[in-house]
């Protein structure tokens, strides 16, 4: 569910005019529901309420802006950082250091050091190397380093191969052929304080089986690490159910169906749950705003070219991934068919192709929908395009989060040296 809506024929984010926000802030802007965030946090929260404490620590590279980190602090979330700048982003965002995961697999030793010094829950280490470079980190700063071992199940997610990451050809995790040996050795190392076992195979699951699977290893795994003589108090599950954005794919699968699959596979595991949704809490919670620029007409259909952009919205042209895009104020009148297109100069600036959509003419406004997650934050500058302003809106109120980018500052950053200087 969604709380973007159409009202008197006009399209609102929950009590806030769309188009108030294009005249006011300009375009193309995303805009994300607080109501929707909430709504999305709490239902996960209440399909998890028969585990005992589990912590729920929202994946910060799927939305970073401080104030959708805010928004799911105050719903009681953690964090799921994969940087030290994601780290320092939660713990500015009021996110409390007990709630924070850093997983991810080249973390460095300042990234290290920097978590250890503030305070997390755990590492979820990727490779004994990282394990030994932890180690190292952990007796120059003086801390324990509480540690998970990120197991690789050799599961295929089933999802699109850019954002699988359970294969045996995967860069991510130990294999689990290696995990038992990845114990013993780390339990040689000093500074570190091993607490358990994390797998995440993937991104947009539409489908629970590849995480019963994963899941079925782990639970195998856990019982031979006891058996060895290892405390294993911790099973991180990783995140990755998937959010409906095309209509005709497969409905994925629920909170409920999910937290149904979690308790029958985790009985008897006795340990602490962690969870590592990203897209789930925030995908359907941002729209990206846009204004037709022109309509040009076509070999087969006419092209509607947008002032949005590859830049601003990366998943179409990296992924093919498919959106909803609609008219913010539809005429419901004489559809047509078009490839909806942005302004930068490539082929693949392409949102949609041969998509059904409403009449549009230049100057009129078009969101793109399910932009919450993996979204703003893989914006780019490229053509010398402005990052895309933000605003985040609660009922009638709404705020700008994150400004527009100015042109003149990405020219400021830039320093010519001295022989090329023309003023010196």
């Amino acid at each position: 569910m969604n709380h973007f809506e159409l009202r008197g024929g006009v399209m609102h984010c929950e009590d806030v005019p769309l188009p108030l926000i294009a005249r006011q802030v300009g375009t193309p802007v995303y805009v994300y529901s607080t109501a929707t965030m909430q709504r999305h946090a709490r239902v996960l929260k209440s399909a998890l309420t028969k585990l005992e404490d589990p912590l729920i620590a929202f994946a910060v590279k799927a939305n970073p802006n401080a104030a959708v980190l805010a928004t799911l602090a105050a719903e009681g979330l953690g964090a799921d950082v994969v940087s030290g700048g994601e780290y320092r982003r939660a713990r500015a965002a009021g996110i409390a250091a007990d709630k924070i995961v850093f997983s991810g697999v080249g973390k460095t030793a300042e990234e290290m050091a920097l978590a250890l010094r503030g305070g997390l829950y755990q590492f979820n280490v990727e490779s004994f190397a990282e394990a030994e470079m932890l180690s190292e980190v952990a007796l120059a700063v003086g801390r324990k380093a509480p540690v998970s071992f990120r197991i690789n199940p050799d599961v295929a997610a089933g999802s699109h191969a850019k954002i699988s990451t359970g294969g045996a050809q995967d860069k991510f995790g130990i294999g689990i052929g290696q995990a038992l040996s990845a114990f013993e050795r780390a339990r040689q190392l000093p500074g570190l304080a091993p607490q358990g076992v994390a797998v995440h195979i993937g991104s947009q699951l539409t489908s629970l089986d590849p995480l019963e699977a994963a899941f079925g290893i782990l639970g195998k795994l856990i019982g031979e690490l006891r058996a060895a003589g290892h405390e294993i108090t911790v099973a991180d599950l990783g995140g990755g159910l998937g959010v409906p954005y095309d209509p005709s794919a497969p409905v994925p699968p629920s909170p409920a169906d999910y937290a149904a699959l979690v308790e029958r596979m985790t009985a008897g595991w006795d340990v602490r749950l962690v969870f590592e949704p990203g897209r789930l809490i925030v995908g359907n919670a941002g729209v990206l705003l846009t204004k037709v620029i022109r309509v040009k007409e076509g070999p087969s259909q006419p092209f509607v070219i947008v002032d949005a952009a590859m830049n601003d919205l990366m998943r179409p042209s990296l992924y093919d991934a498919w959106h909803a895009i609609e008219a913010v104020v539809p005429k419901h009148e004489n559809p047509m068919v078009a490839d909806i297109v942005g302004p930068v100069c490539e082929s693949g600036d392409i949102f949609a192709r041969a998509r059904t959509i409403e009449r549009v003419e230049a100057g009129e406004l078009m969101i793109v929908r399910t932009a919450g997650a993996y979204a703003a934050t893989m914006g780019s500058t490229y053509n010398s395009r402005p990052l895309a302003a933000e605003v985040l809106v609660n009922g009638s109120d709404w705020a700008v989060v994150r400004e527009r980018q100015d042109v003149e500052a990405l020219i400021q950053n830039d320093l010519i040296p001295q022989w090329l200087d023309p003023s010196r």
